[in-house]
Parts: structure tokens; sequence; C-alpha cells
């Protein structure tokens, strides 16, 4: 449907929160939510079918198996197997080799996680074997017995893994898998490139055969950089040869796997084909003995009786574990939802891969581990070396990130360089705290804009980034990209002064000098008013003691008379005079013959001071003739003088309009910046009103108190439009005739010039 031919019209009333509450009906909270007491018999209590979705939701595996179709997914299942599990084999042995564990471990770790997965697991895709997140080892700097080395190597990554299992399990237990949704994907790849440098630091002491000490703690890295350029001049030739022959084949053997995987039925297993050959031509060639390659050593057969950790390992290991618990879990979760969206299922099922991989790997630690004693561990480095390429290309996220977003670079980089100095475990939580501060930041630091109606619609958009919208006369529409709340509601108001060019500070100020003024000529026109009872009185006395003894002409009591009255004229100008510290009128000639005087308005503090401005329509100097007899005139052109003496602290802004739809919640410290703004804009007689609020803010807004007597739901409206509609309707019929066709006919026509305010 094109949306540009569609169009529609609605007639229907201005609709506050009070109104909309009747109309919709909206329940109460206590009707939508359920009593404690209901929800603890809910959950305590048994049914058949919750039992069974309980059962089902812990062992996945019967919910899928049933169902499963060998005809559809057998064979596909089985090549995925065969190929995941000759994988399995070579990258075993060589993870093993970067955590310093004999290569028969990481046979293990790929036989026992797929099966389990087989059970547990929910996603089609993931197989789970060894990773190179498993760093581990002890700091020897000594010459110590290998076999005792290897020992406490291996009971330090046992007890890793399956601390990190149990924190897995806790997690999960107390719902605490939403920690991985913080951890978002620049923070991921930024934290898996820095592993993947560790990785490869790991394996150069086997590409170059040297041996380096062993450095843990920050900076570790750094330390096993410098202690390797050290080395450098004792490089074992033969052992570098082996390993660049190594890496060039595996890159050329994959890109050519690359090239012709349309072609091909399976993948070649290409990490496979280079431990056969490696291992045949060190086993016919004795490498070992030779030349001083170092080799794998004994490959035990059978399985090991399993056995329970060292628990006094685990104090030392915790960060370690706990970071491989959120990483792995994080992985894991996102490459299984990555799949499901791609396949299109949820993340509940698994197949039969996994089994398949698992049996191939188990038939190896069985029967075939024997016959790799003979590889060397330069070739498993260069495994390790070449399956990192990917990691590698993870550095163009730099690029990709400068050009998409600045914040999500910022939280790669951090990443990467706390993992990089401060290792895994440090580095991770490093990075998941700068993550979250990056979030406060942007909510506490948002866009603030004021919206203009677009002709035509009952659309409002940022007038600074659209050119059609025009500004609704009289009317500031103000919105915040974020949620105000108590880390950004300063920065909300200080926004809403600066945008709407109120100063309320200094508004109230002048407000309350001007008041307090009012007040204090007031008392002194008392005081005026009471002297001058007292002089007439006393005045009155006197005549009529002096009408007792003596006896005046006409000439003289007219006299005496016309010097009163101009005594009196004299008084009533100096007290408009004293009153009216803003305007002055003085009469510049005497009383005509006529009754007339002709006036001069001076504008400033003092007669023969500095001016006002030109927030009146008359100058200094100005001249005009008034009627003195005519009180009402004179009145009326003294009030309009004084009210142009207020100049910049006149406005045009008689409603403020918040659009709250972005926001999701409130919480008290938004609520009394929200009192206050209702407040202190009403002081200086601009209204506030509220648009587009979620029924969840309302209902806050409620339990915090916010309405009242003054601040009534009749201050909140359904959208901005129907806000803007009461604005007008509120300040009279002349401002909404002006506006009526942009605004409620919505007919296009340009917006017009606001009257004065005044006036409408």
């Amino acid at each position: 449907m094109d949306s540009g031919n569609a169009d529609y019209h609605i007639q229907r009333e201005v609709i506050d929160e009070q109104r909309l509450k009747e109309r919709s009906q909206r329940m109460d909270r206590s009707q939508t939510n359920l009593s404690i007491s209901h929800r603890l018999k809910k959950s305590l209590s048994c049914s058949v079918p919750k039992l069974k979705h309980s059962i089902v939701g812990f062992l996945p595996v019967l919910s899928w198996l049933p169902r499963y179709s060998i005809w559809d997914y057998g064979m596909p299942d089985l090549i995925s197997g065969i190929s995941v599990g000759i994988m399995h084999l070579p990258q075993g042995m060589a993870y093993a080799l970067l955590a310093s564990l004999p290569p028969v471990f990481g046979l293990y770790t790929s036989l026992y996680p797929p099966l389990i997965y087989f059970i547990f697991g929910t996603s089609r895709h993931i197989s789970i074997d060894a990773d190179f997140l498993i760093y581990n080892g002890t700091n020897v700097t000594e010459e110590v017995d290998i076999i005792s080395r290897d020992l406490y190597r291996v009971q330090v990554a046992a007890a890793t893994t399956v601390l990190g299992g149990l924190i897995q399990v806790v997690l999960g237990l107390v719902q605490f898998g939403f920690v991985g949704t913080y951890l978002s994907e620049p923070l991921v790849r930024g934290y898996t490139t820095a592993a993947s440098l560790h990785a490869v630091v790991a394996q150069l002491k086997y590409i170059l055969g040297v041996s380096p000490k062993r450095f843990n703690g920050p900076l570790s890295i750094v330390y096993t950089l410098a202690d390797l350029v050290m080395l450098l001049p004792e490089t074992h030739l033969p052992t570098l040869l082996a390993s660049v022959v190594s890496i060039v084949v595996l890159i050329t053997a994959k890109e050519l796997n690359n090239a012709l995987r349309q072609k091909l039925l399976v993948p070649i297993p290409v990490e496979l084909c280079t431990i056969v050959v490696a291992t045949v031509i060190s086993f016919y060639t004795r490498l070992n003995e030779s030349y001083k390659i170092s080799v794998v050593g004994e490959i035990p057969s059978g399985l090991q009786p399993p056995r329970v950790p060292n628990a006094s390992v685990f104090s030392e290991v915790v960060l370690d574990a706990f970071a491989i618990a959120i990483v792995g879990y994080a992985i894991s979760i996102s490459l299984g939802k990555t799949f499901a969206l791609k396949h299109g299922y949820k993340v509940e099922s698994n197949q039969m891969a996994g089994v398949v991989s698992g049996v191939i790997v188990l038939v190896t630690v069985l029967k075939l581990g024997s016959l790799f004693q003979e590889l060397p561990k330069a070739v498993l480095a260069a495994i390790v070396f070449v399956n990192l390429k990917g990691m590698f290309k993870q550095y163009y996220d730099v690029v990709t990130l400068w050009r998409s977003s600045k914040v999500d670079l910022l939280i790669w980089l951090v990443t990467y360089v706390s993992t990089v100095l401060f290792n895994l475990d440090m580095g991770l939580g490093a990075s998941m705290g700068f993550a979250l501060l990056s979030v406060i930041f942007r909510t506490q630091r948002p866009s603030y804009s004021l919206l203009g109606h677009l002709p035509g619609t009952e659309l409002y958009l940022d007038m600074e980034t659209h050119k059609e919208v025009r500004e609704v006369p009289g009317i500031t529409i103000f919105r915040s990209s974020a949620t105000m709340y108590f880390a950004n509601a300063e920065l909300y108001l200080e926004a809403l002064k600066k945008k709407s060019g109120l100063d309320i500070g200094k508004m109230l100020t002048y407000k309350r000098r001007q008041e307090a003024k009012q007040r204090r000529r007031e008392r002194r026109a008392e005081r005026r008013a009471r002297r001058e009872a007292k002089r007439q009185k006393k005045a009155f006395r006197e005549a009529s003691q002096r009408s007792k003894n003596a006896v005046f002409t006409v000439e003289d009591e007219t006299g005496q008379l016309r010097d009163g009255m101009n005594g009196d004229i004299h008084r009533e100008l100096s007290c408009r005079e004293r009153e009216n510290n803003t305007v002055f009128v003085i009469p510049e000639t005497a009383r005509t013959s006529d009754g007339h005087h002709t006036w001069v308005y001076l504008k400033g503090t003092d007669p023969d001071t500095a001016t006002l401005g030109s927030v009146s329509d008359l100058h200094d100097g100005d001249t005009t003739t008034l009627d003195s007899s005519s009180e009402d005139t004179l009145s009326r052109d003294l009030e309009r003088v004084s009210l142009g003496s207020l100049g910049k602290w006149t406005w045009d802004i008689h409603s403020i309009i918040l659009d709250f739809s972005t926001a999701n919640f409130t919480d008290t410290v938004a609520i009394k910046t929200l009192r206050n703004i209702f407040h202190d804009f009403g002081e200086i007689d601009v209204d506030i009103y509220l648009a587009g609020c979620q029924a969840l803010v309302v209902e806050q807004l409620e339990r915090g108190g916010f309405f009242s007597d003054v601040i009534t739901e009749g201050r909140v409206f359904a959208t901005v439009h129907d806000a803007v509609l009461y604005c007008l309707k509120h300040q009279g019929s002349v401002t909404i005739h002006s506006y009526e066709n942009a605004l409620v006919y919505l007919n296009g026509n340009k917006c017009k010039k606001h009257p004065d305010r005044d006036g409408g």
C-alpha cells in the first residue's frame, strides 16, 4: 500500500487524562496486579501440566527427542557431527596447550561438554568444546618437577571449570541471566579481541621455541612481551621454521576451502590433515631427537575416573571462573539467538550433531590418542594462531564503529585496553562498569528540543531539524530524548529554562522586588494620608477659629482659595511621582483659562536621570496634552506606560507543554522537580501541561502524590495535539480563531501571527 496516498480524518473531543480514564475504563492497579498471597499460592500449586512443563524446561531433551525425525535430520546431523568431531581433535589439543595443560585434557573438554549439552542445551547449532578464554596456569620461575607442575595446572583448570559451571547454575536459579544483556556486542567483541591477543602472546613461546617466565596479574602481557623480546636471540630456528610452514599451509588450505565450499559436500578438515601430516613427518624424521623440536609427548589411552577438584584453589580462581561464566554465557546465548533468528526457531531444541562429535572424540581418546605423541607443539600453536584470524578481523570494528557510533567505539576501546592490561577477569569488570556508566551518562545528558507544528497534520517535530514546522504562537512544546529521573532532573529543568527563554529565578526576584516596592508605596501613602488628614483637621480648626475672630474681603478669600488649590495640585503630582518609580508626569505650563495643563512624560527612576529605553511608546521629551479634569484618561495612560516599563520582563508565552512520550518511568526526584516546574512557572503566569504520558508513568505520578487540587489530571493530555488545542481554547476565542485553520481543521494553512496576549 502506498502510504503517500492514504489519509484519515478523525473528529473527537480534546482528551485529558481524566477523560481518557473515563472513556477507556482503565482498571486500577489493584485490579490488574494479583496480591502477594495469591501469587504465592499460584507458584506453590502443583498440577500435571505445570509439572510436565517444569520437567521439560529442566530437561529440554525430553521435548525435542520424541519429535526428532531421523529421515529429515539424521544424515545432515551425521555429516555435521563428523565434521565438528574432526575439528575438535586438533583444536582441543591446541587449546589445552594454550592453557598450559597436557593435550589430552583438551580432548576431554571436547568429549564431555557436547554430551551434557545434548541433554540440557537448547540450541540446534551451538557445539560446546574447548575455548581459548580458559587461560590458567602457575607462575613458574624456576626448575620444578614436570609431573607435579602439570598435576597442579590440571587442578587449577579443573577448579576454574567447575566453579564457573557452579556460578552459571546459581545465576540461572536466581534468574540472574539478565546480566548478559549488559554485555553489548561492542563489549563482547572488544573483549574477545583482547582475549585473542592474550592467546597469541601465549603461543609465541611455542612458535619461537623459547621458555619465557610466566607472569600473572595486571600488565602481565606487557611483562611477557618484554621477556620474549629479551629471548629473541635464543629463538630455536627449527621450531620457528616448523611454525612458519604450518601457518602458511593452514592459511592457504583454509582459503582454498572457502573458495571451493560451494562445490564441496563437506569442508575439508584442514587442521586434522595438518596434524596427521605433521605427526607422520615428525615420527619418521625424529624431529624431537634430531632437532630438539618439542612434541606433545605421552597421551594416555582410556578415560580417567572423575575426581572432585581441589576446593582450596577456588579462592584463587574465583575471578577467572566468574569471567568465564559470564562471557561464556553471553557468547553462547548471542550465538544461539543469532542462529535461531536465522533459521526461524526458538532456542529450545538440540540436534544429534553434538553426540556424533562426542563419539568421534571418545574413540580418539580411547584408541587413537597415542598416535599423536610425536606431534610438534609448534603445529598446535600454529593451529591456534590461524584459527584466531577471525578475531583479528574484529580490529576493523574500530573503523566501523567510528562511522556509526562513537559511544560504542569508546566501549570497544575501553574493553580492549582494560582486558589487555588487566587480564580477563579485571578487564571484564572494568568494561562492564564502563558500559553501565555510558548508559547512565547518555540518559543523564539527553538531547532537548522545542517542537513545532507540521501544517496539515497533528504532528509536532523538532524545529531545529525540520524546516517546514511552525511554532505555535504563545505555546512552547518541550521534549527530552530520555526519561527524566534523579540523575538528570536538574539538567531537565535548566534545559527547559534555556529553551523557553524564561529565567524564572530572575523573574521571580524582580517580581518580589516590585511587590515589596508596592507595599512600601502603600505604607507611605497611608502615612501621607494620615498626615494629610491631621493637617486638614488642624487647618479646619484654625479656619473655624479665624472665622470667629476676623473678617476677610472677597479678594483675600479668593486668593487663599487659589493658593490652597495650587498647593493641593502640587501635592497630588508629587504623590504620583513617588508612587511610580518609572513614570513621571510633570506640568510644563500653568493652568490655562480653559482649565488645561500641558503634561510632560519622563521615563526613569528620577526625572533628571536615565530613561527606561524603547519599551514605551513615549520617548524622552515627548509631550502630550491631557485634560486634567479627566482622571480616567490620565489613569489609563499611566497604567500603559508602567506596563511598558517592564521591558525584557514581559513575555508572550502563556503555556508550556512537556512532551513525556519518551518517559517510561519516573521517580520521587522527578516528581518533585515537576511540581516545582508547575509552581515556579505558575508564579509568572505560565501554565504547564503534560502530554503523551504512558499509563505506567501516570500511575507512578499518582502514587508519588503529584496530583492535587492545584495540579489536576486535567493538566495531563493524551497527545501533544490535545494539549495544544486546549491551550489555544483556554486563552480565548480570538486566539483559537487565529490558529484554528492550521490546528483544528488541519488544512495545512500557514500559521498566523499570535495576537497580543492581553488582547485575546
